[in-house]
């Protein structure tokens, strides 16, 4: 049974760069450091970084959730990611958008008004 995201793991070139660039994003400190994994947890969620794998596109997109799509587009073009897709309106007022990560990963930011967190178990 599918209970809802609980991991997104992203392979980076620098596991220390990747963190601090994360911790700035996140605007958090990571809980977990080990040469082989770096986690964060983000709203009961847990980001993940891996100093091996190929970073990219070629992998699923995970949308994590915030208030306001398009102000927080600006804030990670601001941190220096790359954009990828601008802000759209997918229907129901659900608006999404992804960038690049500094390794050239994904990263989806969804706003969804009809998404309840009091039910997330």
């Amino acid at each position: 049974m599918i209970q809802g995201l609980r991991t997104v793991i992203y392979p980076v070139t620098n596991l220390g760069e990747a963190a601090a660039w994360y911790e700035r994003v996140l605007e958090r400190a990571h809980y977990f450091s080990e040469a082989f994994y770096v986690g964060f947890e983000v709203g009961g969620f847990e980001l993940g970084l891996i100093p091996d794998g190929q970073p990219g596109a070629s992998g699923a997109t995970a949308y994590w959730g915030v208030p306001d799509a398009s102000a927080e587009l600006a804030r990670l073009l601001e941190l220096g990611a790359q954009a990828d897709q601008p802000v759209e309106d997918v229907g129901g007022g659900i608006r999404v958008a992804t960038v690049r990560d500094p390794d050239g990963n994904v990263f989806g930011v969804i706003e969804n008004p009809h998404f309840d967190r009091s039910k997330v178990a």
